[in-house]
């Protein structure tokens, strides 16, 4: 067996040391191969160290943007690469001048063969250095290949380019494709971009009015910039409808959250003016008029004959919005501010027993029950403080006040909950200004839980100022300081 072994260990390592190819002093062998092949390896990996540790830990904090970071990063890694990989020939013993007459006698059958890499790494070069594409750019390519690709460059190799698209999927393109086509860069100079959103109404219907509506709804949207301004086309007169187009300006990033909010607030304000949306008239046309009242006459006597008494559908729960509007700090709200509200927050499941918080946990979130029974609970006692059922709300006045919870959340059964968290709360309160007003006067009804809120607090330890003031004072100040207003 030992002999056995010993034999095949003088083969491989004759195998591994026998000479594959000379070049004057040069000898290359099957050992020397792949000991190239896993430096390469070793190389690659390192480039790749190299690009993200440059990228995060040396430029970053520069302050450099992006799209510089990206070129720099990528021209180092390269670069280090690229030396090497030189280095690595020359301790194997590559000796570079002789492997420069094999590279000669196959250099026009590698160009055939890597024709198209090489054009894409020439393509690379002149994405990074011309910058006419940065990372972070948002773009759209105009070709059948890509027909409809819109998403924002991720990163720029030599190679490659990899563009994140609006369904946050990656596509890599070739660089050669980002040259020879044309593409549209909606952030080369500024990421404003015009939106254009079609509105038709029907005929009769007051021109002036419907353009101050239009104005109005941009006006009312936040993410609409006032330079330049919004403006109002009448496009002329439809088939079925008068024209018009609002124009408005917006950062391209939030392009189509304000497309989606503005057409809320249109179809809200014409409402509210009395303006009606043209839509779509077809005429019908029937060829047998006895046919017609013959089939309406069978119609009518199936639906008149008795039949059993059909049973009550089950009563449609609530509405959101009137849950919303059901809170006495809401009760004053628009359509359009609690179309806000809910697009901040968002549904929970829950199963049974499951805490939402604890007594002394921060309130960071507000809660309305959809359906199920969530238990409020006294910690030291475990006594039930109440039993909330679809419909009822809690954790409020945590979450405008900043202050740690007083009891526990637990679910009974199966629940459902509408959660807005304290993030999405005070990016609504900044948009609208006047809620806050309006939560300051709903909080007006509830002095003397404001004023069991202060107790506890100086129960607890905890400094709060204006302890003597009146507790809606203490509440309004408290309120400006937690979501700065």
């Amino acid at each position: 067996m030992m002999h056995f072994i010993r034999q095949l260990l003088e083969w491989l390592i004759s195998v591994f040391t026998t000479p594959l190819i000379r070049l004057d002093e040069n000898v290359i062998t099957v050992f020397s191969l792949l000991l190239l092949v896993v430096a390469l390896i070793l190389i690659v990996l390192a480039m790749g160290l190299v690009k993200r540790f440059l990228k995060h830990r040396i430029l970053s904090p520069l302050n450099l943007d992006a799209s510089n970071r990206e070129v720099i990063a990528t021209i180092a890694s390269y670069g280090f690469g690229a030396i090497a990989t030189i280095v690595a020939l020359q301790n194997l013993g590559f000796q570079l001048t002789s492997l420069g007459i094999i590279l000669g006698g196959l250099g026009v059958g590698i160009g055939f063969g890597l024709q198209t890499i090489t054009n894409d790494f020439v393509s690379g070069l002149i994405v990074l250095f011309e910058r006419n594409l940065k990372v972070n750019d948002f773009i759209e390519l105009d070709d059948h290949n890509f027909s409809g690709l819109m998403g924002t460059i991720q990163e720029v190799k030599l190679r490659s380019t990899i563009i994140r698209t609006l369904d946050n999927g990656d596509v890599v393109i070739p660089n050669n494709e980002l040259i020879s086509r044309r593409i549209l860069n909606w952030s080369y100079e500024s990421p404003v971009s015009r939106l254009r959103l079609p509105v038709g109404i029907v005929y009769g219907s007051d021109p002036m009015a419907v353009t101050e509506t239009l104005l109005k709804a941009a006006y009312l949207e936040p993410a609409v910039l006032s330079e330049p301004m919004p403006k109002v086309f009448f496009q002329g007169f439809g088939e079925e409808s008068l024209d018009f187009e609002l124009w408005v300006w917006v950062e391209f990033s939030r392009r189509f959250d304000v497309q989606s909010a503005l057409n809320f607030t249109i179809e809200y304000l014409l409402r509210q003016q009395g303006l009606e949306l043209a839509c779509a008239q077809h005429d019908i046309w029937v060829r047998s008029s006895e046919d017609l009242i013959k089939r309406l006459i069978e119609r009518q006597e199936r639906t008149s004959a008795p039949t059993a008494t059909a049973p009550k559908p089950p009563p449609h729960p609530p509405a959101l919005r009137d849950l919303l509007r059901s809170v006495s700090y809401f009760e004053q709200f628009s359509d359009l501010e609690l179309r806000r509200l809910i697009e901040i927050g968002h549904h929970r499941r829950l199963l049974p027993n499951t805490v939402l918080f604890r007594e002394g946990d921060s309130g960071d979130a507000f809660y309305i029950v959809l359906e199920g029974q969530v238990d409020i609970i006294a910690e030291t006692t475990q006594a039930t403080l109440a039993s909330l059922g679809a419909g009822q709300f809690f954790g409020e006045v945590a979450l405008l006040l900043g202050i740690p919870r007083t009891a526990t959340a637990k679910t009974v059964e199966p629940t459902l909950v509408f959660v807005i968290h304290r993030q999405g709360f005070s990016l609504l309160l900044h948009q609208y200004p006047q809620l806050a007003d309006a939560i300051l006067q709903a909080l007006e009804h509830h002095q003397q839980e404001l004023a069991e809120r202060q107790q506890q607090l100086r129960a607890d330890g905890i400094d709060i100022a204006d302890t003597d003031a009146n507790p809606v004072l203490w509440a309004s100040r408290r309120l400006k300081e937690i979501f700065s207003l």
